[in-house]
């Protein structure tokens, strides 16, 4: 029995060595040698202050900011710490309340918007955090937040081609707007 527990605890503490700290330090050293702005949450610091990451949403409701996609996370919108959808389907009456309710405080923010409203500004992404909106949303957006802002629409529609980003390598996903970077591109406007 000696001659089976000696290896077995020799083994245990090699592999624990090898996966629980050999391997994720070799990881996380790559990481921060290849891709450090991604390795460490690709946030956005402006005047050494964090102000949030390209990759998690942040919640926009003043008229003179552009809106993000609804967020279905709990107990806050964008909480990075609990990701996931509504995981409600096309027919529940639930969906169909919340995105008539999305529907009116777009209008009511913008009355006289009278454009078709995109999707993407009335439902949840899968994960709940996503940080853009399609182009179509962000121009849809652009009279309420260039009347709030006092700017003309023509400079904000300018600031929203600026920061459309194209398809992955030319051909993955859809054209999309990061809407924090947006937003801080109009802050530093002032």
């Amino acid at each position: 029995m000696k001659d089976q527990i000696r290896p077995a605890l020799t083994m245990l503490l090699l592999l624990t060595v090898l996966t629980g700290l050999v391997y994720p330090l070799a990881v996380t050293g790559l990481a921060q040698l290849f891709f450090p702005d991604q390795a460490n949450g690709s946030l956005i610091v402006r005047n050494s202050k964090v102000l949030g990451s390209k990759l998690i949403g942040q919640y926009f409701d003043q008229p003179e900011y552009f809106w993000s996609r609804p967020s279905a996370t709990a107990p806050f919108p964008y909480n990075a710490a609990a990701s996931g959808g509504s995981n409600l389907g096309p027919t529940n009456p639930a969906l169909v309340e919340a995105v008539r309710a999305r529907v009116a405080a777009l209008r009511d923010a913008d009355p006289d918007n009278d454009s078709l409203i995109p999707v993407d500004l009335v439902t949840s992404s899968g994960s709940g955090l996503d940080p853009h909106i399609s182009p179509a949303a962000a121009q849809y957006q652009i009279r309420r937040v260039a009347r709030a802002r006092g700017l003309d629409e023509a400079v904000v529609r300018d600031l929203v081609v600026q920061h459309t980003q194209g398809r992955q390598l030319g051909v993955l996903g859809e054209p999309r707007v990061n809407v924090l970077l947006l937003n801080l591109a109009l802050d530093e406007r002032r």
